[in-house]
């Protein structure tokens, strides 16, 4: 039984030295957990979180499983895509409120229009400049970052380590040619529930 026990112990400190080798992030949250100043647990409770929401999501309607994204940063509910009317935005603003756990919902779904290629196109290329410019800012920890770009207006999404850090974010997206607003929903460390020791 002690044996057993030293065992455990020892394949636990192994695995835990592991941690800072993911890419994606602990479930894939998109955010390196080496770079990531949410603690481990606060990580997992996200993607617990999301991966609850998404699923209440898809059961709500199969069709939004391509047309609407979830993201949780410290409990903060984070909602972008498509959906045809205001009471679908409305359903889902509800269905985010009531995950358990939840701090905040910032809803930022449009409504449908007709699709148009030319701005699709344009809507793209504005998020992969912000994406570049913010990996070749060496002030910037450009994988705490989510960006979505709608009709030229930028989202951003993420943790900031500085309020400069953060302000170098919105400067970066707003040098971007054609840029018409930038949207930044960037949650300091200092603010998090709960910090890396």
């Amino acid at each position: 039984m002690r044996n057993k026990i030293l065992l455990l112990f020892f394949i636990s400190i192994v695995l835990s030295g592991c941690v800072g080798v993911a890419s994606k992030g602990i479930f894939g949250t998109g955010v390196s957990v080496a770079l990531d100043p949410r603690t481990v647990g606060t990580q997992v409770d996200d993607s617990i979180m999301q991966k609850n929401l998404a699923a209440r999501v898809l059961l709500m309607d199969k069709k939004y499983l391509l047309s609407v994204k979830t993201k949780v940063l410290d409990g903060r509910i984070f909602l972008t895509g498509k959906v045809d009317n205001p009471e679908e935005k409305l359903k889902l603003t509800k269905l985010a409120w009531e995950t358990s756990g939840v701090r905040s919902v910032r809803n930022d779904i449009k409504i449908k229009e007709e699709f148009n290629f030319q701005q699709s196109a344009k809507d793209v290329l504005i998020t992969s400049q912000l994406r570049t410019a913010m990996i070749f800012n060496k002030k910037i920890k450009a994988s705490n970052y989510q960006i979505d770009t709608y009709k030229k207006k930028i989202y951003v999404y993420g943790i900031a380590l500085t309020s400069d850090e953060r302000d170098l974010v919105v400067k970066e997206a707003e040098e971007i040619l054609d840029v018409e607003d930038v949207i930044a929903s960037i949650i300091l460390v200092d603010d998090l529930r709960i910090q890396k020791e």
